[in-house]
């Protein structure tokens, strides 16, 4: 059986054009598997939201080849028109904010996207009590986003994330507007969210005190992408 999740190849990533243009990222390649969590650390500016968005099939790289599982959806172009429903069917994605809608409740919330896939309204909703849940917020979901706490809304998020089993989790600083403790609990979740679901994790993080709970870290180098060993730090948590 195919463990691999994603697998990149020699992306190359330039705006601009003529003396303008810009390279953020020059021949990266990786892959990453199912049940991984894995961290992507890079100084501001350096790529790492790109990269993201590019896996993720949001920006379109400038050459390169990208698969998500066993599909090449990638190679110097688009090899399908159909971006958007991989998106929505493979993909769950999870930001610093967590832009809930704010006239629905939680369960509103997390039901939205699957529904919108076709699911019925039942299943929807049986998948998202169970979510709910698993994340210790089930008491909360008739509840409106502005009566929750930041780390609710982001239990929420990650919920509504993962509504439409996704094969892979894209995760934006899904920490940065939370303090430590709680910090630790949602790259903990994210952990147990790799393994009980056996989907792969990439977290873009600027804070390198949670990169001993990640079982890889990748970083930007260079315009390249190279492996990190924080063996040496596992037992900083």
């Amino acid at each position: 059986m195919n463990k691999q999740s994603i697998k990149i190849e020699n992306i190359v990533k330039k705006f601009g054009k003529g003396e303008s243009e810009i390279t953020v990222i020059d021949g990266a390649s990786f892959s990453i598997n199912k049940g991984e969590l894995v961290a992507l650390i890079a100084p501001s500016g350096a790529g790492k939201t790109t990269l993201l968005m590019m896996i993720g099939c949001v920006e379109t790289p400038t050459s390169g080849i990208i698969y998500i599982g066993d599909e090449k959806v990638y190679e110097n172009k688009w090899l399908t028109k159909q971006t958007r429903k991989i998106r929505r069917e493979k993909i769950g994605f999870i930001f610093q904010a967590h832009y809930l809608i704010p006239f629905l409740n939680v369960i509103e919330n997390v039901t939205l996207l699957p529904q919108t896939n076709g699911k019925s309204k039942k299943e929807s909703k049986e998948t998202a009590m169970e979510l709910l849940d698993y994340f210790d917020i089930a008491g909360k979901a008739y509840a409106m986003p502005s009566s929750l706490s930041g780390g609710q809304n982001q239990r929420v998020a990650i919920a509504r994330a993962l509504a439409n089993k996704p094969e892979i989790i894209l995760a934006d600083e899904p920490t940065a507007a939370l303090d430590i403790t709680r910090s630790i609990d949602v790259v903990k979740m994210l952990k147990k969210i790799a393994i009980d679901q056996n989907v792969a994790v990439v977290m873009v993080t600027h804070d390198e005190s949670m990169l001993p709970l990640c079982d890889r870290v990748l970083k930007i180098k260079n315009k390249k992408v190279i492996s990190v060993d924080t063996s040496a730090n596992k037992n900083m948590i």
